[in-house]
């Protein structure tokens, strides 16, 4: 069926992102407004004046940058409907988020709302199967981020501060648990086993694993359970259902706050090669072994969605997350200033 001649309000639209450098086609913009990306052409214009309202000529030249040569809005697509934050715009940010973590289910070809719950034997061995299911024919990604870093400060012979979490999450001796707690949480991944294998993948830093476990054995000593508090403790379902729960105004406010970050950091880290003490600066904060360098920020083109989707549940989750994403947001909006 032939499409609706464009309106006269399109063709301007059309016309007003041109004049800031991008190509957006009519077709396009209509796309944009049934994904919500872009609010109904009702509310383009001042309503006083009839003009087209800056912030919408801009959002829509952003998108026409970001898809350029066909690529996806992916997870720049969420900062819209969070900045909306109506009924429908929440409603689809928290199926995009959930479905950022429901996807490593689907490619293994398991329902998370099969898994089965309860200690038996049966159930045990069960979610046992459908972890390794998760890491048959699983590639881990090709580039360590942090190592690379690393290495190319190493010949450059510029030192950078020590790491104070795991060299990557996608290290070998982290998978098989890791998989395991992604299934069924810390029911089938005890403490000593994760801490293990987190010693196995950090072999350079035993300070770091004697620190963790100091903190458990204070915990145990006060009554609570260290692990328990961790975002992964009931596995991924556990993540999904509280994606799914929480609050529409905190989702937005948490999808707003780490998109936001993702973007300062990209632009940073290009130009950190030719400002070594900008990098420096960046993982000299704990934030950046919370958030950059376990893959919870999209970085060189690693973790998309699900690394925004992680961030945003450590912002709902963890005590103290949201405070020091606000406090690393300011350091990075300080970096960014001229002469800094």
């Amino acid at each position: 069926m032939a499409r609706t001649k464009p309106s006269a309000l399109e063709l301007a639209m059309v016309a007003s992102v041109a004049e800031r450098g991008f190509t957006v086609s009519p077709t396009q913009l209509e796309r944009w407004r049934t994904q919500l990306y872009l609010p109904r052409t009702a509310d383009w214009t001042d309503p006083e004046t009839g003009e087209l309202r800056p912030e919408i000529v801009q959002r829509a030249a952003a998108m026409a940058g970001i898809s350029k040569s066909g690529r996806k809005i992916s997870w720049f697509g969420w900062v819209w409907w969070a900045i909306d934050a109506t009924l429908e715009s929440t409603a689809r940010l928290r199926a995009a988020v959930a479905d950022a973590f429901e996807r490593p289910f689907r490619g293994a070809g398991i329902d998370f709302e099969q898994i089965p719950q309860g200690d038996s034997d049966e159930a045990f061995e069960a979610r046992r199967e459908m972890a390794a299911r998760m890491l048959t024919d699983r590639r881990r990604p090709r580039q360590d981020f942090d190592a690379a870093l690393r290495a190319g400060a190493a010949g450059a012979e510029f030192e950078l501060p020590p790491s104070r979490s795991v060299s990557s999450i996608f290290h070998p001796a982290l998978m098989d648990p890791g998989a395991r707690l992604l299934i069924g949480g810390i029911e089938d991944v005890g403490f000593d086993e994760m801490a293990d294998a987190w010693a196995a993948a950090t072999p350079g830093n035993p300070e770091m694993i004697e620190h963790i476990r100091a903190v458990q054995r204070d915990a145990d000593l006060a009554g609570d359970d260290f692990f328990a508090q961790f975002p992964l403790a009931h596995g991924l379902p556990g993540l999904i259902r509280a994606v799914q729960e929480a609050d529409g105004p905190r989702l937005c406010t948490a999808v707003l706050a780490c998109t936001k970050a993702s973007t300062a950091l990209t632009t940073l880290l290009a130009y950190a090669s030719n400002e070594p003490e900008l990098l420096r600066t960046l993982m000299a904060d704990e934030m950046w072994d919370q958030w950059v360098r376990v893959g919870f920020a999209p970085v060189l083109g690693i973790g998309g969605e699900v690394a925004v989707a992680m961030s945003v549940i450590q912002h709902l989750l963890m005590p103290g997350w949201a405070e020091g994403m606000q406090r690393y947001q300011a350091l990075m909006d300080t970096l960014r200033q001229p002469g800094a």
